[in-house]
C-alpha cells in the first residue's frame, strides 16, 4: 500500500481516507458504501461515468438521497464552482458525514439539506440506526416508521430552483413520491433524471409515471465494484451486486441514450 492509500485517521467506527473523488470520512460498519470506499476507494463508479456525460460546468444538479456524499463529490466536480448541487439526506448521522466530507474537500457550491423528499410537505419519522453496529445505512426505507427523528419532509417543487439540469433520485422505494412532488420543476426545466428502480413491485408504476411526464427511459445497471479501481484492489467481494437505475430524458430533446437499452412498456 502506498502512503497516499493508507488511512489518514481511524477513530472507533469512523475512518478518514483518500478516495477517487476526494478525501472521505465514512463508517466502517456500513456494509456497502462505507465498506466499498474502504476497500476500493470508490462506490458504483459506473454511475459517475453517466454523470460525467450529462453534466457541464455551471449546471444545477439535485441529489435526493445523497448519503455521505460518495457521488456528491463527483457531481460537484462536474458542475464546477460556478454550478450548484443541492444534496438532500434525511438520516442525521449520515447527513453529518455528508457535511463533513464537503467541508474536508473545501466544496462550497453544494447546499446540503437535512430533509426527506416526498409528494407533499410535512414531517416524517426517520429511524436512528446504530452507527456502531454493522448494517446497510444506505438501504433504510422511509414511510412506515413509527419511531425515530422527526425530519422535515419537503417537495422538490418547494425549492423553487431558478435552474435545474439534473436530478438523481435514490430513496429506497419512494422514487414515485419524489417525482410527484417535482412535477412543476420537471415541466419547467426538463432536467435529465437518474432514478433508481430496483423494487419489482413498484417498477411498472414508476416507469409509467416517467413516461406520462413525457420522458424516455433507459436502463443503466452498473456493477457496484469494478476492477481496476482507485485502490488497485482486484478482490471483488461483491461480484453479483449491481445498481438498477434508469437514465431518463425528455422526448423533446432527442436524447441518444448513450448506448443504453430503452425501457420497454
Amino acid at each position: 500500500m502506498t502512503p497516499d492509500q493508507e488511512p489518514i485517521l481511524t477513530a472507533d467506527h469512523l475512518r478518514l481516507r483518500r478516495c477517487r473523488h476526494g478525501t472521505m470520512m465514512y463508517n466502517l460498519n456500513d456494509a456497502f458504501i462505507g465498506t466499498m470506499l474502504d476497500l476500493y476507494g470508490e462506490f458504483s463508479e459506473g454511475e459517475t461515468d453517466v454523470f460525467r456525460q450529462v453534466l457541464r460546468p455551471g449546471m444545477t444538479a439535485v441529489e435526493v438521497g445523497a448519503n455521505i456524499g460518495a457521488h456528491t463529490l463527483s457531481l460537484a466536480k462536474f458542475v464546477g464552482p460556478g454550478g450548484r448541487v443541492v444534496a438532500i439526506e434525511p438520516q442525521r448521522s449520515v447527513f453529518q458525514l455528508l457535511c463533513g466530507n464537503l467541508a474536508l474537500n473545501g466544496i462550497e457550491h453544494v447546499e446540503a439539506v437535512h430533509a426527506a423528499v416526498g409528494s407533499a410537505p410535512g414531517s416524517i419519522a426517520v429511524p436512528r440506526l446504530d452507527s456502531r453496529a454493522r448494517q446497510n445505512f444506505g438501504g433504510l426505507s422511509l414511510g412506515g416508521a413509527q419511531q425515530g427523528d422527526q425530519v422535515r419532509l419537503l417537495t422538490l417543487d418547494s425549492l423553487n430552483l431558478a435552474a435545474c439540469h439534473f436530478i438523481k433520485i435514490d430513496v429506497e422505494g419512494m422514487e414515485s413520491e419524489v417525482l410527484s412532488g417535482a412535477t412543476e420543476t420537471i415541466k419547467r426545466a426538463w432536467p435529465i433524471l437518474y432514478v433508481e428502480n430496483d423494487r419489482k413491485e413498484k417498477s411498472a408504476t414508476l416507469i409509467r409515471q416517467l413516461q406520462d411526464l413525457d420522458y424516455r427511459c433507459y436502463w443503466h445497471t452498473p456493477a457496484y465494484v469494478r476492477v481496476p479501481n482507485f485502490r488497485g484492489n482486484a478482490d471483488n467481494r461483491f461480484p453479483k451486486l449491481i445498481s438498477i437505475n434508469m437514465l431518463c430524458a425528455p422526448r423533446s430533446r432527442n436524447f441518444p441514450g448513450t448506448g443504453l437499452r430503452e425501457v420497454e412498456t
